[in-house]
C-alpha cells in the first residue's frame, strides 16, 4: 500500500498538542517603576510641604492640664488658667489667624491669663499699634491678665529697649500688667515675671526681693535656659515658659531638629527639672517662620489644685525629651 505523503502537518493544526514556547508576560518596565516611584515621592513631598506651610500653623491645640501649687489658696482651687505665648505680631503671622485665637480664649473661660513673651516680632516700635489692636481681641479675666517680654520684643538685636518701655505702657492700657523683673498678686496667687535672658534684663533676683516663699507662686520666665542660672536655682514651685515653638518641625520618631536653647531637654510640654522645681512650656501661636510639622501651635488651658509637699514630683516625672499632653482639644481657626 501507498503511504501518504503528507507526513509534516503543523503541530499547532494538530490537535491535543500545545506550544513550547512560554506565554508573554506584561511588566512594567525598570524604567517605569522608577518614574512612578518618584513621582509618588514627589507628590508626598508637595502634600507635606503645603500642609506644614498651609495648614498646621494655624490648626491650634487647646491642651488641658492640672497645675498643682503648693500652698494654693482654697479659693482658687479650680480656677482656670490660660497661658498664651509667643504670638509674634507683625509682618509675618497672619493678622486674622492671631485674632481669631484671641478671641477663641473667651470660650475656655479663663479666670486667669498669662502671656510668656515674645508678643510681636519687629525691628523697633512699628508693631506696637498692632500688637495691642491683637491683644485688645482678649477676654477679660476675674483673677486678671498678665505679661512679660521675650526676646523678639525687644526689636533688632534684642536691644531696643524705648520700643518695649512704649510697648509696656500701651499693653497697660489694655488692662494687661506687663510684669519686668516683678512680683504680682492675684487672689493670693504670687505671679513673679522675669524679663528675657537675651536682652540684659535678665534679673531675677530682683523679682524674688519681694517673694514670700512661704506663700503659693508661680514664675513666668519666656527663655526656659534662664531657669538654669544660678540666680533662679533657689526658687520652689512652677515655672512657666515659651521661645521654642517646639522646634516648629519635629520628625514623628526624632527630636526637634532646631532649638534655640542651649538645654535641649526643654523643647515642649512639661518637664521636671529637679526636686524642687516644675516646667512646662508653651510651644507658642506664632512662628517667625510661616511653617510647622508635628508640632501645632498651642493655648494651654490649667486647672489650679493644690500639691501635698511630699507627692506632687511623683505624679508629674517624664523622662521623655518630648512630653505627651493629656485631654486636648482641637480648635480649628
Amino acid at each position: 500500500m501507498a503511504k501518504s505523503l503528507n507526513n509534516s502537518t503543523d503541530s499547532t493544526d494538530s490537535p491535543g498538542k500545545t506550544s513550547t514556547e512560554p506565554p508573554t508576560k506584561c511588566r512594567p518596565s525598570r524604567r517605569k517603576f522608577l518614574k512612578r516611584a518618584a513621582a509618588g515621592l514627589v507628590t508626598a513631598g508637595i502634600g507635606t510641604g503645603l500642609y506644614a506651610w498651609r495648614f498646621e500653623p494655624h490648626w491650634v491645640e487647646v491642651v488641658h492640664e492640672t497645675l498643682p501649687i503648693e500652698r494654693l489658696p482654697a479659693g482658687l482651687v479650680g480656677k482656670r488658667l490660660v497661658q498664651l505665648s509667643d504670638l509674634h505680631v507683625g509682618d509675618i503671622v497672619d493678622h486674622d489667624y492671631i485674632t481669631s485665637a484671641m478671641k477663641s480664649v473667651a470660650a475656655l473661660e479663663p479666670d486667669l491669663i498669662v502671656i510668656t513673651g515674645d508678643l510681636m516680632t519687629c525691628h523697633y516700635d512699628e508693631q506696637i499699634e498692632q500688637a495691642t489692636d491683637v491683644l485688645g481681641s482678649l477676654p477679660k479675666a476675674k483673677l486678671g491678665r498678665f505679661a512679660i517680654f521675650g526676646n523678639h520684643d525687644y526689636g533688632d538685636n534684642w536691644q531696643q529697649h524705648l520700643t518695649t518701655r512704649r510697648a509696656k505702657r500701651e499693653i497697660e492700657k489694655l488692662g494687661i500688667t506687663v510684669l519686668r523683673n516683678e512680683l504680682m498678686e492675684t487672689g493670693g496667687l504670687q505671679i513673679v515675671g522675669i524679663d528675657d535672658l537675651w536682652t540684659r534684663r535678665f534679673n531675677p533676683e530682683q523679682a524674688f526681693e519681694q517673694l514670700d516663699r512661704e506663700r503659693a507662686s508661680l514664675v513666668l520666665c519666656h527663655n526656659p535656659d534662664g531657669i538654669d542660672k544660678p540666680s533662679m536655682q533657689d526658687y520652689r514651685g512652677w515655672i512657666l515658659a515659651g521661645h521654642t515653638h517646639g522646634g516648629q518641625c519635629k520628625p514623628p520618631w526624632a527630636k526637634p531638629p532646631i532649638l534655640p536653647v542651649q538645654n535641649h531637654r526643654y523643647t515642649a510640654g512639661k518637664i521636671v527639672v529637679d526636686e524642687n522645681r516644675q516646667l512646662y512650656i508653651n510651644r507658642g501661636l506664632g512662628y517667625t517662620h510661616r511653617v510647622r510639622f508635628n508640632c501645632r501651635p498651642e493655648i494651654t488651658v490649667f486647672t489650679l489644685e493644690q500639691a501635698a509637699n511630699d507627692s506632687r514630683l511623683v505624679s508629674w516625672h517624664r523622662d521623655s525629651l518630648w512630653p505627651k499632653c493629656s485631654g486636648r482639644l482641637s480648635l480649628a481657626t
